[in-house]
Protein backbone atom coordinates (compact mmCIF):
# COMPACT_ATOMS: atom_id res chain seq x y z
CA UNK A 1 0.00 0.00 0.00
CA UNK A 2 1.16 3.36 -0.85
CA UNK A 3 2.44 5.48 2.24
CA UNK A 4 1.16 8.66 1.18
CA UNK A 5 -2.24 7.68 -0.23
CA UNK A 6 -2.97 6.27 2.94
CA UNK A 7 -1.87 8.85 4.81
CA UNK A 8 -3.51 11.30 2.89
CA UNK A 9 -7.06 9.10 3.07
CA UNK A 10 -6.87 8.94 6.45
CA UNK A 11 -6.31 12.79 7.29
CA UNK A 12 -8.89 13.42 4.44
CA UNK A 13 -11.43 11.07 6.45
CA UNK A 14 -10.53 12.47 9.19
CA UNK A 15 -11.59 15.69 8.28
CA UNK A 16 -14.90 14.96 7.02
CA UNK A 17 -15.32 13.00 10.23
CA UNK A 18 -14.57 16.15 12.18
CA UNK A 19 -17.27 18.19 10.15
CA UNK A 20 -19.90 15.57 10.54
CA UNK A 21 -19.01 14.85 13.89
CA UNK A 22 -19.03 18.41 14.84
CA UNK A 23 -22.55 19.37 13.11
CA UNK A 24 -23.66 16.02 14.95
CA UNK A 25 -22.36 17.58 18.26
CA UNK A 26 -24.02 20.80 17.62
CA UNK A 27 -27.72 19.28 16.52
CA UNK A 28 -27.67 16.58 19.15
CA UNK A 29 -24.69 16.55 21.89
CA UNK A 30 -23.63 13.24 22.59
CA UNK A 31 -24.46 11.83 26.40
CA UNK A 32 -22.32 9.31 27.75
CA UNK A 33 -22.83 5.91 28.26
CA UNK A 34 -25.06 5.44 31.28
CA UNK A 35 -24.63 3.08 34.40
CA UNK A 36 -27.09 1.78 37.01
CA UNK A 37 -28.34 4.45 39.37
CA UNK A 38 -28.44 3.98 42.98
CA UNK A 39 -31.24 4.20 44.81
CA UNK A 40 -32.36 8.28 45.57
CA UNK A 41 -31.06 9.63 47.96
CA UNK A 42 -33.15 11.27 51.19
CA UNK A 43 -32.58 14.57 49.19
CA UNK A 44 -34.90 17.95 48.56
CA UNK A 45 -37.71 17.19 46.01
CA UNK A 46 -38.95 19.39 43.02
CA UNK A 47 -41.95 17.81 42.50
CA UNK A 48 -44.86 19.57 44.15
CA UNK A 49 -46.45 22.07 41.34
CA UNK A 50 -45.38 24.78 43.76
CA UNK A 51 -41.98 24.28 44.18
CA UNK A 52 -41.65 23.87 39.99
CA UNK A 53 -43.73 27.41 39.35
CA UNK A 54 -41.84 29.34 42.11
CA UNK A 55 -37.92 27.50 40.84
CA UNK A 56 -39.08 27.78 37.12
CA UNK A 57 -40.81 31.05 36.93
CA UNK A 58 -40.00 34.43 35.31
CA UNK A 59 -38.28 37.46 36.68
CA UNK A 60 -41.48 39.63 37.75
CA UNK A 61 -42.06 43.18 38.72
CA UNK A 62 -39.06 46.28 38.51
CA UNK A 63 -35.69 45.65 37.27
CA UNK A 64 -34.29 46.72 40.37
CA UNK A 65 -31.34 48.01 41.23
CA UNK A 66 -27.47 47.07 40.11
CA UNK A 67 -25.10 46.85 42.51
CA UNK A 68 -21.26 46.53 41.02
CA UNK A 69 -18.48 44.49 42.40
CA UNK A 70 -15.19 44.93 41.55
CA UNK A 71 -12.40 42.12 42.27
CA UNK A 72 -8.78 41.88 40.48
CA UNK A 73 -10.26 39.29 37.90
CA UNK A 74 -13.78 40.05 37.56
CA UNK A 75 -16.41 42.88 37.62
CA UNK A 76 -19.73 41.56 38.66
CA UNK A 77 -23.66 43.24 38.63
CA UNK A 78 -26.51 41.80 41.34
CA UNK A 79 -29.57 42.97 40.87
CA UNK A 80 -31.89 43.72 43.81
CA UNK A 81 -34.25 41.58 41.98
CA UNK A 82 -33.67 37.86 43.53
CA UNK A 83 -30.13 38.78 43.95
CA UNK A 84 -29.42 37.82 40.87
CA UNK A 85 -26.02 37.76 38.93
CA UNK A 86 -26.58 39.27 35.82
CA UNK A 87 -23.55 40.59 34.81
CA UNK A 88 -20.20 39.06 34.63
CA UNK A 89 -17.02 40.35 33.01
CA UNK A 90 -13.49 38.92 33.39
CA UNK A 91 -10.28 41.60 33.03
CA UNK A 92 -7.67 38.58 32.14
CA UNK A 93 -9.81 37.33 28.97
CA UNK A 94 -10.45 39.92 26.31
CA UNK A 95 -13.72 40.21 24.22
CA UNK A 96 -13.71 37.78 21.17
CA UNK A 97 -14.93 41.21 18.77
CA UNK A 98 -13.25 43.25 20.34
CA UNK A 99 -9.88 43.18 22.10
CA UNK A 100 -10.27 46.49 24.08
CA UNK A 101 -13.12 45.24 26.28
CA UNK A 102 -13.14 42.66 28.86
CA UNK A 103 -14.70 39.01 28.22
CA UNK A 104 -18.53 38.82 29.37
CA UNK A 105 -20.03 35.63 30.34
CA UNK A 106 -23.26 36.28 32.34
CA UNK A 107 -24.97 39.15 31.18
CA UNK A 108 -28.65 40.34 30.42
CA UNK A 109 -29.03 41.51 26.81
CA UNK A 110 -31.86 41.84 24.16
CA UNK A 111 -30.44 39.53 22.28
CA UNK A 112 -28.78 37.16 24.75
CA UNK A 113 -29.65 36.34 28.64
CA UNK A 114 -27.17 34.29 30.73
CA UNK A 115 -27.64 34.75 34.58
CA UNK A 116 -27.34 32.85 37.95
CA UNK A 117 -30.27 32.68 39.90
CA UNK A 118 -30.87 30.96 43.58
CA UNK A 119 -33.84 31.28 46.38
CA UNK A 120 -35.48 29.38 49.24
CA UNK A 121 -38.36 27.25 48.71
CA UNK A 122 -40.42 27.55 51.43
CA UNK A 123 -43.13 29.42 53.61
CA UNK A 124 -42.48 33.07 53.37
CA UNK A 125 -38.95 32.52 52.19
CA UNK A 126 -37.41 34.93 49.54
CA UNK A 127 -37.34 33.23 45.91
CA UNK A 128 -35.62 35.04 42.35
CA UNK A 129 -38.22 37.34 42.17
CA UNK A 130 -38.27 38.79 45.59
CA UNK A 131 -36.78 42.24 46.02
CA UNK A 132 -33.68 42.55 48.28
CA UNK A 133 -32.19 46.08 50.18
CA UNK A 134 -28.27 46.71 50.26
CA UNK A 135 -26.40 49.09 52.14
CA UNK A 136 -24.16 50.27 49.20
CA UNK A 137 -24.79 49.82 45.53
CA UNK A 138 -20.97 49.81 44.76
CA UNK A 139 -17.98 47.18 46.73
CA UNK A 140 -14.46 46.88 45.73
CA UNK A 141 -11.83 44.50 46.63
CA UNK A 142 -9.40 46.50 48.93
CA UNK A 143 -5.74 46.19 48.28
CA UNK A 144 -4.42 43.92 51.17
CA UNK A 145 -7.73 41.64 51.52
CA UNK A 146 -8.06 38.86 50.19
CA UNK A 147 -12.18 38.06 50.28
CA UNK A 148 -15.10 41.10 49.53
CA UNK A 149 -18.81 40.27 51.08
CA UNK A 150 -22.01 41.69 49.93
CA UNK A 151 -24.72 41.31 52.03
CA UNK A 152 -28.46 41.79 51.02
CA UNK A 153 -31.42 41.75 52.70
CA UNK A 154 -35.11 40.41 52.42
CA UNK A 155 -37.85 42.06 54.25
CA UNK A 156 -40.21 39.54 54.74
CA UNK A 157 -42.01 40.56 57.91
CA UNK A 158 -41.90 39.89 61.44
CA UNK A 159 -40.63 36.58 62.19
CA UNK A 160 -38.21 36.15 59.51
CA UNK A 161 -34.98 37.86 58.37
CA UNK A 162 -33.18 36.35 55.45
CA UNK A 163 -29.65 37.66 53.98
CA UNK A 164 -28.46 36.29 51.17
CA UNK A 165 -24.63 36.39 51.28
CA UNK A 166 -21.93 36.56 48.22
CA UNK A 167 -18.35 36.17 49.13
CA UNK A 168 -15.59 37.07 45.86
CA UNK A 169 -12.05 35.91 46.17
CA UNK A 170 -8.86 37.96 45.32
CA UNK A 171 -7.12 35.85 42.69
CA UNK A 172 -10.08 33.37 41.87
CA UNK A 173 -12.97 32.91 39.53
CA UNK A 174 -14.97 31.31 42.55
CA UNK A 175 -18.07 33.10 43.97
CA UNK A 176 -19.47 31.80 47.52
CA UNK A 177 -23.34 32.28 47.47
CA UNK A 178 -25.78 31.65 50.12
CA UNK A 179 -27.99 32.51 52.89
CA UNK A 180 -28.76 33.49 56.31
CA UNK A 181 -31.78 32.79 57.80
CA UNK A 182 -32.94 34.18 61.15
CA UNK A 183 -35.75 33.04 62.81
CA UNK A 184 -37.03 34.86 65.45
CA UNK A 185 -40.89 33.35 65.51
CA UNK A 186 -42.48 30.64 67.29
CA UNK A 187 -42.23 27.71 64.24
CA UNK A 188 -39.86 26.12 63.13
CA UNK A 189 -38.46 26.71 59.69
CA UNK A 190 -37.90 23.68 56.80
CA UNK A 191 -36.23 24.61 53.59
CA UNK A 192 -34.63 24.30 50.65
CA UNK A 193 -32.23 26.38 48.55
CA UNK A 194 -32.53 25.80 45.38
CA UNK A 195 -29.66 27.59 42.91
CA UNK A 196 -29.83 27.90 38.97
CA UNK A 197 -28.04 28.92 35.69
CA UNK A 198 -30.38 29.98 33.28
CA UNK A 199 -29.97 31.03 29.81
CA UNK A 200 -30.93 30.95 25.80
CA UNK A 201 -29.66 29.01 23.43
CA UNK A 202 -27.41 31.76 21.68
CA UNK A 203 -24.22 30.63 20.25
CA UNK A 204 -21.29 32.56 21.50
CA UNK A 205 -19.85 35.14 19.40
CA UNK A 206 -16.60 33.94 17.10
CA UNK A 207 -17.73 30.12 17.72
CA UNK A 208 -16.81 28.25 14.42
CA UNK A 209 -19.50 26.90 12.38
CA UNK A 210 -17.38 24.79 10.38
CA UNK A 211 -16.33 23.10 13.45
CA UNK A 212 -18.53 24.06 16.37
CA UNK A 213 -18.04 23.03 20.15
CA UNK A 214 -20.87 22.14 22.49
CA UNK A 215 -23.17 24.68 24.10
CA UNK A 216 -25.57 23.93 26.78
CA UNK A 217 -25.78 21.97 30.42
CA UNK A 218 -23.49 19.51 32.09
CA UNK A 219 -23.95 17.26 34.88
CA UNK A 220 -21.02 15.69 37.09
CA UNK A 221 -21.74 12.56 39.54
CA UNK A 222 -19.09 10.15 40.85
CA UNK A 223 -21.56 7.15 39.73
CA UNK A 224 -22.44 8.30 35.71
CA UNK A 225 -19.46 10.80 35.60
CA UNK A 226 -19.69 13.65 32.82
CA UNK A 227 -22.44 13.60 30.87
CA UNK A 228 -23.87 16.88 28.57
CA UNK A 229 -27.55 17.75 28.61
CA UNK A 230 -28.11 19.38 25.66
CA UNK A 231 -31.10 21.68 25.23
CA UNK A 232 -33.38 19.76 22.64
CA UNK A 233 -33.10 16.85 25.33
CA UNK A 234 -34.27 19.19 28.11
CA UNK A 235 -37.04 20.34 26.10
CA UNK A 236 -38.04 16.91 24.62
CA UNK A 237 -38.20 15.73 28.14
CA UNK A 238 -35.59 12.75 27.32
CA UNK A 239 -32.95 13.62 29.89
CA UNK A 240 -30.94 10.45 31.68
CA UNK A 241 -28.66 12.31 34.03
CA UNK A 242 -29.08 11.32 37.79
CA UNK A 243 -31.54 13.26 39.76
CA UNK A 244 -30.51 12.65 43.12
CA UNK A 245 -26.82 12.27 44.52
CA UNK A 246 -24.67 13.15 47.38
CA UNK A 247 -21.98 14.41 45.09
CA UNK A 248 -20.89 16.57 42.07
CA UNK A 249 -21.71 19.35 40.43
CA UNK A 250 -24.12 20.96 37.05
CA UNK A 251 -23.46 23.76 35.00
CA UNK A 252 -23.33 25.58 31.78
CA UNK A 253 -20.80 24.92 29.16
CA UNK A 254 -19.67 26.80 26.08
CA UNK A 255 -16.72 27.49 24.12
CA UNK A 256 -13.54 28.12 26.72
CA UNK A 257 -15.49 29.17 29.67
CA UNK A 258 -18.10 27.41 32.16
CA UNK A 259 -20.14 27.97 35.03
CA UNK A 260 -21.18 25.35 37.53
CA UNK A 261 -22.19 25.15 40.87
CA UNK A 262 -20.35 23.27 43.16
CA UNK A 263 -22.53 21.88 46.38
CA UNK A 264 -20.49 20.46 49.50
CA UNK A 265 -19.46 16.39 48.90
CA UNK A 266 -21.60 13.41 50.79
CA UNK A 267 -24.43 16.08 51.28
CA UNK A 268 -27.91 15.07 49.64
CA UNK A 269 -29.02 17.35 46.48
CA UNK A 270 -31.52 17.22 43.63
CA UNK A 271 -30.40 18.31 40.03
CA UNK A 272 -32.82 19.46 37.21
CA UNK A 273 -32.95 20.77 34.04
CA UNK A 274 -35.96 22.72 32.78
CA UNK A 275 -37.10 24.87 29.37
CA UNK A 276 -39.20 27.93 30.68
CA UNK A 277 -40.63 30.17 28.73
CA UNK A 278 -38.97 32.78 25.91
CA UNK A 279 -36.73 30.02 24.85
CA UNK A 280 -34.80 30.06 28.12
CA UNK A 281 -33.45 27.23 29.76
CA UNK A 282 -32.14 26.35 33.44
CA UNK A 283 -29.72 23.76 34.95
CA UNK A 284 -29.62 23.60 38.89
CA UNK A 285 -29.79 21.97 42.23
CA UNK A 286 -31.60 21.68 44.94
CA UNK A 287 -30.01 20.99 48.58
CA UNK A 288 -31.65 21.06 51.89
CA UNK A 289 -31.09 23.54 54.60
CA UNK A 290 -31.05 22.56 58.34
CA UNK A 291 -34.05 22.65 60.01
CA UNK A 292 -34.14 25.93 61.58
CA UNK A 293 -35.36 26.10 65.23
CA UNK A 294 -36.92 29.21 66.65
CA UNK A 295 -34.50 32.01 67.68
CA UNK A 296 -31.94 30.05 65.65
CA UNK A 297 -30.25 31.20 62.64
CA UNK A 298 -29.78 28.42 59.65
CA UNK A 299 -26.93 28.75 56.68
CA UNK A 300 -26.27 27.57 53.45
CA UNK A 301 -23.41 28.53 51.10
CA UNK A 302 -22.60 27.19 47.57
CA UNK A 303 -19.45 27.85 45.65
CA UNK A 304 -20.41 29.11 41.94
CA UNK A 305 -17.20 29.01 39.34
CA UNK A 306 -17.82 30.97 36.37
CA UNK A 307 -15.00 31.59 34.60
CA UNK A 308 -11.88 29.67 31.93
CA UNK A 309 -12.88 26.27 31.52
CA UNK A 310 -9.28 24.70 32.24
CA UNK A 311 -7.73 20.87 33.46
CA UNK A 312 -6.21 22.28 36.24
CA UNK A 313 -10.15 22.72 37.72
CA UNK A 314 -9.82 19.29 39.24
CA UNK A 315 -8.39 20.63 42.12
CA UNK A 316 -11.57 22.70 42.67
CA UNK A 317 -14.23 20.55 42.21
CA UNK A 318 -14.03 16.59 41.45
CA UNK A 319 -14.14 16.11 37.19
CA UNK A 320 -14.67 20.07 36.70
CA UNK A 321 -11.62 19.90 34.63
CA UNK A 322 -13.82 17.44 32.00
CA UNK A 323 -15.17 20.76 31.03
CA UNK A 324 -12.44 20.85 28.26
CA UNK A 325 -13.90 18.84 25.75
CA UNK A 326 -10.29 17.10 24.49
CA UNK A 327 -13.00 14.69 22.50
CA UNK A 328 -12.80 11.18 22.54
CA UNK A 329 -8.87 11.28 22.74
CA UNK A 330 -8.60 12.83 25.99
CA UNK A 331 -5.84 10.42 27.32
CA UNK A 332 -3.68 11.32 24.57
CA UNK A 333 -4.35 15.12 24.60
CA UNK A 334 -4.27 15.81 28.24
CA UNK A 335 -0.63 14.84 28.22
CA UNK A 336 0.60 16.28 24.73
CA UNK A 337 -1.21 19.79 26.13
CA UNK A 338 0.61 19.32 29.41
CA UNK A 339 3.58 19.11 27.49
CA UNK A 340 3.03 22.13 25.55
CA UNK A 341 2.78 24.32 28.34
CA UNK A 342 5.76 23.11 30.47
CA UNK A 343 8.01 24.16 26.94
CA UNK A 344 5.54 27.72 26.86
CA UNK A 345 6.68 28.49 30.29
CA UNK A 346 9.92 28.64 29.39
CA UNK A 347 9.20 29.81 25.71
CA UNK A 348 6.66 32.37 25.98
CA UNK A 349 5.53 32.03 22.71
CA UNK A 350 2.51 29.42 21.86
CA UNK A 351 3.59 29.40 18.59
CA UNK A 352 7.37 28.42 19.20
CA UNK A 353 5.98 25.91 21.63
CA UNK A 354 4.06 24.43 18.80
CA UNK A 355 6.64 24.49 16.87
CA UNK A 356 9.65 22.64 19.39
CA UNK A 357 6.72 20.21 20.41
CA UNK A 358 6.44 19.30 17.07
CA UNK A 359 10.16 18.55 16.51
CA UNK A 360 9.69 16.37 20.04
CA UNK A 361 6.86 14.31 18.58
CA UNK A 362 8.92 14.19 15.42
CA UNK A 363 11.66 12.61 17.37
CA UNK A 364 9.95 10.23 19.52
CA UNK A 365 8.44 8.68 16.61
CA UNK A 366 11.57 8.93 14.08
CA UNK A 367 11.93 5.17 14.32
CA UNK A 368 8.83 4.67 12.67
CA UNK A 369 8.75 7.13 10.05
CA UNK A 370 12.44 5.89 9.14
CA UNK A 371 10.99 2.37 8.43
CA UNK A 372 7.99 4.17 6.49
CA UNK A 373 10.23 5.94 4.16
CA UNK A 374 12.76 3.05 3.82
CA UNK A 375 9.77 0.46 2.67
CA UNK A 376 8.71 3.52 0.41
CA UNK A 377 12.05 4.27 -1.11
CA UNK A 378 11.91 0.86 -2.09
CA UNK A 379 8.56 1.04 -3.68
CA UNK A 380 10.50 3.78 -5.96
CA UNK A 381 12.55 1.39 -6.81
CA UNK A 382 10.59 -1.72 -8.19
CA UNK A 383 8.21 1.07 -9.51
CA UNK A 384 9.90 0.30 -13.21
CA UNK A 385 9.50 -3.71 -12.27
CA UNK A 386 5.46 -2.87 -11.36
CA UNK A 387 4.77 -1.24 -14.31
CA UNK A 388 6.09 -4.15 -16.48
CA UNK A 389 3.79 -6.16 -14.58
CA UNK A 390 1.00 -4.58 -15.18
CA UNK A 391 1.48 -4.31 -18.55
CA UNK A 392 2.36 -8.12 -19.00
CA UNK A 393 -0.44 -9.28 -17.37
CA UNK A 394 -2.92 -6.39 -18.28
CA UNK A 395 -6.46 -6.64 -17.25
CA UNK A 396 -6.04 -10.22 -15.27
CA UNK A 397 -6.29 -8.91 -11.99
CA UNK A 398 -5.59 -12.59 -10.11
CA UNK A 399 -2.60 -13.03 -12.06
CA UNK A 400 -1.42 -9.56 -11.86
CA UNK A 401 -2.30 -9.71 -7.88
CA UNK A 402 0.13 -12.87 -7.22
CA UNK A 403 2.81 -11.54 -9.53
CA UNK A 404 2.95 -8.40 -7.43
CA UNK A 405 3.21 -10.54 -4.69
CA UNK A 406 6.03 -12.34 -5.96
CA UNK A 407 7.92 -9.85 -6.58
CA UNK A 408 7.57 -8.08 -2.90
CA UNK A 409 8.77 -11.16 -1.98
CA UNK A 410 11.83 -11.35 -4.06
CA UNK A 411 12.50 -7.80 -3.19
CA UNK A 412 11.64 -8.37 0.79
CA UNK A 413 9.43 -5.52 0.90
CA UNK A 414 6.02 -5.26 2.87
CA UNK A 415 3.52 -3.05 0.94
CA UNK A 416 2.17 -2.21 4.09
CA UNK A 417 5.30 -1.56 5.82
CA UNK A 418 4.13 2.51 6.04
CA UNK A 419 0.60 1.99 7.53
CA UNK A 420 1.29 1.11 10.97
CA UNK A 421 3.70 3.87 11.49
CA UNK A 422 0.73 6.50 10.53
CA UNK A 423 -1.68 4.12 12.39
CA UNK A 424 0.42 5.43 15.02
CA UNK A 425 0.86 9.14 14.39
CA UNK A 426 -2.82 9.91 13.34
CA UNK A 427 -4.47 9.84 17.07
CA UNK A 428 -1.26 12.21 18.33
CA UNK A 429 -2.72 15.17 15.36
CA UNK A 430 -6.20 14.31 16.60
CA UNK A 431 -5.45 15.11 19.68
CA UNK A 432 -3.51 18.01 19.56
CA UNK A 433 -6.05 19.45 17.48
CA UNK A 434 -8.51 19.58 19.91
CA UNK A 435 -6.33 20.03 22.88
CA UNK A 436 -5.39 23.58 20.31
CA UNK A 437 -9.68 23.67 19.84
CA UNK A 438 -10.51 23.47 23.54
CA UNK A 439 -8.02 24.88 25.36
CA UNK A 440 -9.11 28.71 26.69
CA UNK A 441 -4.72 29.43 26.85
CA UNK A 442 -4.56 29.36 23.23
CA UNK A 443 -7.29 32.29 23.26
CA UNK A 444 -6.06 35.27 21.29
CA UNK A 445 -2.28 33.65 21.72
CA UNK A 446 -0.53 35.39 19.23
CA UNK A 447 2.51 34.09 17.23
CA UNK A 448 4.16 36.61 14.81
CA UNK A 449 3.02 38.95 12.01
CA UNK A 450 -0.22 38.34 11.10
CA UNK A 451 -1.22 35.18 13.46
CA UNK A 452 -2.36 37.28 16.54
CA UNK A 453 -4.59 34.68 17.43
CA UNK A 454 -3.39 30.69 16.96
CA UNK A 455 -6.73 29.45 18.31
CA UNK A 456 -8.79 30.86 15.18
CA UNK A 457 -7.96 30.32 10.87
CA UNK A 458 -5.04 31.79 9.18
CA UNK A 459 -6.56 35.17 8.59
CA UNK A 460 -4.86 35.08 5.36
CA UNK A 461 -4.72 31.66 4.25
CA UNK A 462 -1.33 31.57 4.21
CA UNK A 463 0.09 28.96 6.58
CA UNK A 464 -2.61 26.58 4.62
CA UNK A 465 -1.14 27.38 1.50
CA UNK A 466 2.05 26.56 2.95
CA UNK A 467 0.67 23.51 3.89
CA UNK A 468 -0.20 22.64 0.71
CA UNK A 469 2.75 23.35 -1.16
CA UNK A 470 5.08 21.22 1.18
CA UNK A 471 2.21 18.35 0.59
CA UNK A 472 3.14 18.64 -3.10
CA UNK A 473 6.83 18.23 -2.60
CA UNK A 474 5.93 15.09 -0.04
CA UNK A 475 3.99 13.69 -2.93
CA UNK A 476 6.82 14.13 -5.44
CA UNK A 477 9.14 12.32 -3.04
CA UNK A 478 6.98 9.22 -3.61
CA UNK A 479 6.51 6.65 -6.06
CA UNK A 480 3.97 7.94 -8.86
CA UNK A 481 0.86 5.45 -8.21
CA UNK A 482 0.26 2.89 -11.03
CA UNK A 483 -2.96 3.60 -11.32
CA UNK A 484 -3.82 6.80 -13.55
CA UNK A 485 -6.70 8.04 -11.40
CA UNK A 486 -5.46 7.63 -8.27
CA UNK A 487 -2.27 9.67 -9.71
CA UNK A 488 -4.67 12.54 -10.84
CA UNK A 489 -6.16 12.68 -6.94
CA UNK A 490 -2.84 12.30 -5.44
CA UNK A 491 -2.59 16.08 -7.29
CA UNK A 492 -5.27 17.07 -6.02
CA UNK A 493 -4.78 16.38 -2.84
CA UNK A 494 -2.54 19.02 -2.01
CA UNK A 495 -5.14 21.64 -2.87
CA UNK A 496 -7.84 20.07 -1.28
CA UNK A 497 -6.20 19.71 2.23
CA UNK A 498 -5.63 23.60 1.71
CA UNK A 499 -9.10 24.48 1.13
CA UNK A 500 -10.00 22.40 4.20
CA UNK A 501 -7.36 23.74 6.16
CA UNK A 502 -8.23 27.44 5.40
CA UNK A 503 -11.14 26.90 8.79
CA UNK A 504 -8.65 25.07 11.05
CA UNK A 505 -6.93 26.82 13.99
CA UNK A 506 -3.69 28.48 13.13
CA UNK A 507 -1.72 26.27 16.03
CA UNK A 508 -2.92 23.16 14.44
CA UNK A 509 -2.09 24.35 10.31
CA UNK A 510 1.33 25.13 12.03
CA UNK A 511 2.07 21.85 13.59
CA UNK A 512 1.06 20.53 10.49
CA UNK A 513 3.51 22.70 8.13
CA UNK A 514 6.47 21.98 10.54
CA UNK A 515 5.52 18.62 10.85
CA UNK A 516 5.46 18.28 7.18
CA UNK A 517 8.70 20.27 6.75
CA UNK A 518 10.88 17.89 8.92
CA UNK A 519 8.67 14.67 7.05
CA UNK A 520 10.35 16.14 3.37
CA UNK A 521 13.90 16.55 5.32
CA UNK A 522 13.82 12.76 6.79
CA UNK A 523 12.16 11.19 3.59
CA UNK A 524 14.71 13.10 1.11
CA UNK A 525 17.63 11.43 3.38
CA UNK A 526 16.15 8.19 3.65
CA UNK A 527 15.05 8.33 -0.03
CA UNK A 528 18.80 9.44 -0.90
CA UNK A 529 20.44 6.44 1.15
CA UNK A 530 18.66 4.24 0.16
CA UNK A 531 19.28 4.84 -3.78
CA UNK A 532 22.57 5.00 -2.53
CA UNK A 533 22.89 1.59 -1.06
CA UNK A 534 21.10 -0.09 -3.82
CA UNK A 535 23.24 1.52 -6.51
CA UNK A 536 26.43 0.18 -4.52
CA UNK A 537 24.60 -3.32 -4.26
CA UNK A 538 23.87 -3.31 -8.09
CA UNK A 539 27.87 -2.82 -8.18
CA UNK A 540 28.81 -5.55 -6.15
Amino acid sequence: MDFQRFFLFLIFTFSLFLLWGGWQKQQHPETYQEKPVSAPLQAPQLKSASAVSIVTAEQKGPSGQKIVVKTDFLKAEISTVGGDLRHLEFFNHLNTDDKTKPFVLLQQQEQHTYMAQTGLLGSGLPTHNTIFTAPSTSYQLSEGKDSLEVRLQAALGPGIVVNKVFVFHRGSYLIDVGYQIENSGKEAINASAYFQLVRDTFEPTGASKFVPTYTGPAVYTEQEKFQKVDFSSIEKGNTKYPKSADNGWIGMLQHYFVSAWLPQENTPREYFTRKLDNGMYSAGVIVPVDRIAPGQTGKISVPLYVGPAQATLDKIAPGLGLTVDYGWLTIIARPIFWSLIQIHQAILNWGIAIIILTILIKLLFFPLSAASYRSMAKMRLVAPKLEKIKKQYGDDREKLNRAMMDLYKTEKINPLGGCLPVLIQIPVFISLYWAILSSVEMRYAPFYGWITDLSRPDPYYVLPLIMGISMLIQSKLNPTPPDPLQAKLMQLMPIIFSVVFFFFPAGLVLYSVVNNILSIAQQWYITRKSDAEALGANKT
